[in-house]
């Protein structure tokens, strides 16, 4: 049996990276692509073919989350676990775990139907946010400047079959320098942080929108703010996004699965390496 299995569903440069840096520590790997791999939900044993410790590395949240829910209930060990997956993957749970532990995060609100989206709205007033409760890179966000684009954007998301677009994610608009800052924590640890500068035709800070990062040295407030954000959600991989406010930071979004080539590349951490070596700790134990 490996030590270690990667599970993916699209085999990025991230996977490969992981899967060379674990082979330099020593360690036995395989990969499987979750989408040729069907499981049985009515046995209960280990599946021979997956090691003990499982890095869960999928694109899709829902394949991530629940291959993770049956690989646990067979008695792998995931990371990150299928109950971190489903905390970090929804926005609106991410908020409420923040906001009740007192970590700063922007003033936000669920609404359930296009009229009370609207009063939600007018209360916070233009501009604002809104977000999928589910989604990566940012797609499907819009920053809304006024009622008629607020009227066309819920009308169109009242049209989706798909019933979380009926649910509003709603946020406040934060005024912030074009950037924010993405810090990459593994095992309670901040191993390196990035601004991430927003391209000049697009208020979102993405990388993958063509987004710039460009590395920083974090302060003590904001490293002990990104540790307790992953603590709240048990994350022992995370990617941490924070704003900086005229009032201080404020955290915003968890990244259970995240993406890391723009920040090795800006920085020349291996962040690869630190995963596999938090990894290889895991199996030794």
């Amino acid at each position: 049996m490996p030590h270690v299995t990667i599970i993916f569903d699209r085999l990025r440069w991230e996977e490969k990276e992981l899967f060379e840096k674990g082979k330099e520590l020593g360690l036995d790997i395989n990969m499987i692509d979750v989408k040729n791999e069907p499981k049985e939900l009515t046995n209960f044993n280990k599946d021979p073919q997956i090691a003990d410790i499982v890095l869960q590395r999928t694109i899709s949240h829902y394949r991530g989350l629940y291959y993770s829910a049956i690989l646990e209930n067979y008695g792998h060990t995931v990371i990150n676990s299928f109950i971190t997956s489903l905390l970090c993957g929804n926005k609106l749970l991410t908020t409420l775990l923040l906001a009740k532990n007192g970590i700063p995060t922007p003033k936000t609100y669920a609404a359930f139907s296009m009229e009370s989206a609207l009063k939600v709205i007018d209360k916070l007033g233009y501009p604002v946010v809104i977000k999928p409760i589910v989604g990566s890179w940012g797609r499907m966000i819009a920053k809304i400047n006024d009622k008629e684009q607020a009227e066309s954007i819920l009308e169109t998301r009242e049209m989706l079959t798909d019933p979380q677009q009926q649910i509003y994610y709603i946020q406040e608009y934060v005024k912030r320098p074009p950037r924010d800052i993405r810090g990459i924590v593994v095992n309670g640890r901040v191993v390196t942080a990035i601004y991430r500068y927003q391209p000049e035709d697009d208020w979102r800070t993405n990388i993958a929108r063509g987004g710039k990062a460009e590395q920083i040295k974090i302060d003590g407030e904001l490293e002990e703010l990104m540790i307790k954000a992953s603590n709240v959600v048990n994350a022992k991989i995370v990617g941490v996004d924070a704003m900086e406010t005229e009032n201080g930071y404020v955290i915003h979004e968890l990244n259970n699965n995240l993406e890391f080539h723009g920040a090795f590349q800006a920085t020349g951490i291996d962040i690869a390496k630190e995963i596999m070596a938090f990894v290889k700790e895991l199996v030794r134990n």
